[in-house]
C-alpha cells in the first residue's frame, strides 16, 4: 500500500475520509480489521468521532498525523475509526462503555480494546503529550503495550467482564402497571426537575456548556397547554427569547449552532447539525401556535431559509452539519472586527449596527465579535426590518470568504425530522412551498435510500447508500411523513408510516419484554444489542417511535398500535421515573394518557370548502389532536387506511367538522366561529 493513504481512501464517510492521508494505517470497522487483530493478536484502537467535531480535528492534527504516534498505533495495534453517524449502533455501545467507567463522554471517543471487540480502556480527547494532569496518548499506548504483553489474561478478563456488565445493564427493563394518576405525578416531577435546573437570568437548563435541548422545551410546551401553567410558559419564552438573541443563532446566515459554551448563549460551539436546526424549528413554531409571537415564526423561517440554501442537495435530500472550523480556525468564517463592519456599511450605519450586535474595538470573543443581541428589548421583527439592508451586504461579503467544511452526507433519520421541520411549517405558517420541499425529501429517501424490499438505509453519498436504518432512521422518518400526511392529507404519505412502522416492529421489536432495539434483527451482531430510551443531543428512537403508535393509532383506528404504545410505556416506565429529565422525550407520550387526545375529522366536499376549517385547525396548538380530511377524492383512501371510514359512504357523512375522542365523536360543527370556540 502507498504510503500516502490508508484503508479509509475507498470510504464514502467524510469523517473517514479526513484520515485517509495520516500516517495511522487505519481501517474502517470491519472483518478486515478484526481478523488482521485475531491473526496477529494485537489489541485494537478504536476511534471514534464525526466529520464536523472541533476535538476531533484537534486530536488528528496533534496525534493522527504524527509519525511517532502512528508508529506505535501501527506497530502494536489494529487502529480502526468510525463515523459515529454512519454506525450510531457501534457509536452508543462504546460510548456508554466510556460514560460508565469514566462517568463522561464525548468525541473523539477513544476505546481500547481486545480483537473480539470487548473493551478494556475508554476516554474522549487526550493530547499527544500528557499536560495539565491530562495523560498523553503516547503515554497510554506505551503503557497498554507493556501490559498486553505483561498482563494479557488481565485485560482479556477486563473487557469480558465489562462487556457481561453491559449486556446485564441492557437487559434491566421490567414491565409496570402504570395508573392515569401516576402519569399525572411523573409529567409535574419532570416539570419540578426542569424548573429547579432552570437558568432564571438567561433561559435554558444548567450552566455551560449549554445546549438547547428541544425536547425540553417541547415538553414544556404541553405541560403549559395541558395544565396552564404560566412558570412553564415563562421558562419557555425566556430560553426562546434567549436563544434568538443569543450569538448561538447566525443573525447573518441565520441556524443554530450545536451548543453554547457559556451561560449567556453568546459564545457557540459554531458547528451546525441538521437535527438541531430541525428540532429547533419545530419547538419555535409549536411557541408560535401556543404563545402567538410573531418572532417566534420569523426564526422558523429563518432556519428553513437557511437550510434550503446551504444544506439541500439539488435531488431533495438534506445534508448533515457544517463544520465549526474554516480555515483552520474555529468560528472564523462567522466573525468580525468593528472596523470591517464600518467598511461595508459606512461610519453612521456601521456604527448603529455596531450598538446593537455588540460589536466592539475590543470583541466579545478572543479578540473579534459574535454579532449578537444579548440585552437588547426590541422584538425581531422590528429589528429585521431596522437593519434588513445592513445584514444583507454584510451577508454577501461574508459570502467571499472560505466556507466551513460541509458534511454532505444525507442520512435518513436526520432527514426523517427535517421534514416533520418542513411539514409542519407549511401547515402552520400556511406556505405551500414548504410542503413541496418536505415531499421532495421524501422522494429522495424513496428512491436512494430505500431497497426494493422496502428495508430502509441509513446513509446516502455520492451515489452509494449503505448501513441497514437503525431505530432512529424508522422512528424519525415515520415522524416526518405523519407530519407531512397532517399538512398535505395525500394518503401515500399515511400508507408508508403505517409500511415502516409495520417493518420497525418486525425488525426491532423485543417479543419478549416489549421495546425497540437500537439496531435491526437483520444487522451485525455486536457485543450487546441495546434498547435506549434516554435523550442524548437527539430525542430518544424509541420515545418518537412511542408517539409514533399513538397518531399512527388515531390516523387509522387500530387497537393493535395503541396496545404497542402501552406496552412501550410500560416497558420503560420505572427508567422514566427515576430520572424523568433525560426522558423528556418520552414524557411527551405519557400526555396521551391524561389528555386522551382527539382525531379532527373535516368532511366536507372539495378541498376549497374545507380550507377555512384547516386554517383555524392549523393556527391553534394542539399537540394531541390528529386531522382527518374526508373528501370524495379521499374518501376511497380513506376507507382502505381506517376501518371506521368502510362503515359509510361518503355521501351519507355530514358536512363539517367532528371532534372525536374516546371512540365517540361529538355533533358536527358547521361554522368557523363555532370550531374556532371549541378550539380555543
Amino acid at each position: 500500500m502507498p504510503k500516502d493513504y490508508n484503508h479509509l481512501i475507498s470510504e464514502k464517510s467524510p469523517y473517514l475520509l479526513q484520515h485517509a492521508h495520516n500516517p495511522v494505517d487505519w481501517y474502517p470497522w470491519g472483518n478486515k480489521a478484526f481478523n488482521k487483530a485475531q491473526t496477529e493478536k494485537k489489541p485494537i484502537f478504536l476511534s471514534i468521532g464525526y466529520s464536523t467535531c472541533h476535538w476531533c480535528h484537534v486530536m488528528e492534527e496533534e496525534s493522527f498525523k504524527d509519525e511517532e504516534v502512528a508508529q506505535i498505533l501501527n506497530q502494536h495495534f489494529v487502529a480502526i475509526k468510525v463515523d459515529r453517524e454512519e454506525r450510531p449502533d457501534v457509536d452508543s455501545i462504546y460510548m456508554e462503555v466510556c460514560q460508565w467507567l469514566t462517568g463522561r463522554g464525548g468525541w473523539p471517543l477513544t476505546i481500547i480494546m481486545t480483537p473480539d471487540k470487548e473493551p478494556f480502556f475508554a476516554g474522549t480527547y487526550f493530547p499527544k503529550e500528557s499536560k495539565q494532569g491530562m495523560p498523553g496518548l503516547l503515554n497510554i499506548l506505551s503503557k497498554v503495550v507493556q501490559e498486553w504483553e505483561e498482563n494479557r489474561n488481565k485485560l482479556l478478563e477486563t473487557g469480558e467482564k465489562i462487556v457481561e456488565n453491559l449486556k446485564q445493564k441492557d437487559m434491566e427493563h421490567s414491565a409496570t402497571e402504570i395508573t392515569e394518576s401516576a402519569i399525572k405525578d411523573l409529567l409535574t416531577e419532570g416539570f419540578e426537575s426542569l424548573k429547579h435546573r432552570f437558568d432564571k437570568e438567561y433561559g435554558g437548563f444548567g450552566t455551560a456548556p449549554k445546549f438547547p435541548q428541544p425536547h425540553n422545551l417541547l415538553f414544556l410546551l404541553r405541560y403549559a397547554k395541558t395544565n396552564n401553567n404560566q412558570p412553564a410558559l415563562k421558562m419557555i419564552r425566556k430560553t426562546l427569547d434567549n436563544m434568538w438573541r443569543g450569538g448561538i443563532y447566525d443573525h447573518l446566515g441565520y441556524g443554530f449552532s450545536r451548543y453554547s459554551t457559556d451561560r449567556k448563549w453568546l459564545l457557540p460551539h459554531f458547528e451546525k447539525m441538521l437535527y438541531d436546526n430541525a428540532l429547533l424549528t419545530i419547538t419555535y413554531l409549536e411557541a408560535y401556535q401556543l404563545i402567538g409571537k410573531e418572532d417566534y415564526a420569523a426564526v422558523s423561517e429563518e432556519i428553513l431559509s437557511y437550510v434550503q440554501r446551504d444544506m439541500t442537495a439539488p435531488q431533495g435530500g438534506f445534508y448533515s452539519a457544517e463544520d465549526a472550523d474554516s480555515e483552520g480556525e474555529e468560528g472564523k468564517f462567522y466573525l468580525w472586527s468593528q472596523e470591517e463592519i464600518k467598511d461595508i456599511l459606512g461610519e453612521k450605519k456601521g456604527q448603529k449596527f455596531c450598538d446593537y450586535y455588540d460589536i466592539t474595538v475590543t470583541g466579545n470573543f478572543e479578540g473579534e465579535n459574535i454579532p449578537n443581541l444579548i440585552g437588547q428589548d426590541k422584538s425581531k421583527i422590528e429589528l429585521d426590518n431596522q437593519f434588513a439592508s445592513a445584514k444583507e451586504k454584510l451577508f454577501a461579503q461574508r459570502e467571499k470568504r472560505i466556507h466551513p467544511a460541509k458534511d454532505d452526507k444525507i442520512l435518513t433519520a436526520w432527514n426523517g425530522l427535517m421534514i416533520a421541520a418542513f411539514a409542519k411549517a407549511s401547515r402552520v405558517l400556511g406556505k405551500e412551498i414548504y410542503q413541496e420541499q418536505a415531499e421532495k425529501a421524501v422522494e429522495f429517501i424513496k428512491e436512494n435510500l430505500m431497497r426494493n424490499d422496502g428495508r430502509l438505509l441509513a446513509r446516502y453519498r455520492e451515489g452509494e447508500a449503505a448501513y441497514l436504518g437503525y431505530i432512529d432512521d424508522y422512528a424519525f422518518l415515520i415522524w416526518g411523513l405523519i407530519e407531512l400526511y397532517q399538512s398535505s392529507f395525500k394518503s401515500q404519505y399515511l400508507q408508508l408510516a403505517i409500511k415502516l412502522n409495520q417493518d420497525l416492529l418486525h425488525y426491532f421489536w423485543d417479543q419478549n419484554e416489549g421495546g425497540l432495539y437500537l439496531y435491526g434483527s437483520d444487522g451485525e451482531e455486536l457485543i450487546t444489542r441495546p434498547k435506549k430510551i434516554y435523550d442524548g443531543a437527539l430525542p430518544s428512537g424509541n420515545a418518537i417511535a412511542a408517539l409514533n403508535f399513538w397518531r399512527l393509532g388515531q390516523l387509522t383506528a387500530d387497537e393493535s398500535l395503541f396496545n404497542k404504545f402501552e406496552e412501550q410505556i410500560k416497558t420503560f416506565y420505572q427508567q422514566f421515573k427515576a430520572n424523568p429529565t433525560s426522558h423528556t422525550a418520552s414524557l411527551l407520550s405519557l400526555f396521551s394518557f391524561t389528555d386522551k387526545g382527539r382525531e379532527i375529522i373535516v368532511t366536507e366536499d372539495s378541498y376549497n370548502s374545507a380550507e377555512d376549517f384547516l386554517k383555524i385547525i392549523n393556527d391553534k396548538y394542539l399537540p394531541f389532536s390528529n386531522v382527518i380530511l374526508n373528501l370524495p377524492s379521499t374518501a376511497a383512501s380513506l376507507a382502505d387506511l381506517n376501518h371506521l371510514f368502510e362503515q359509510q359512504e361518503f355521501e351519507n357523512w355530514e358536512r363539517g367538522v367532528q371532534i372525536c375522542q374516546n371512540y365517540s365523536c361529538q355533533t358536527p360543527i358547521s361554522t368557523q366561529q363555532e370550531l374556532d370556540n371549541i378550539l380555543s
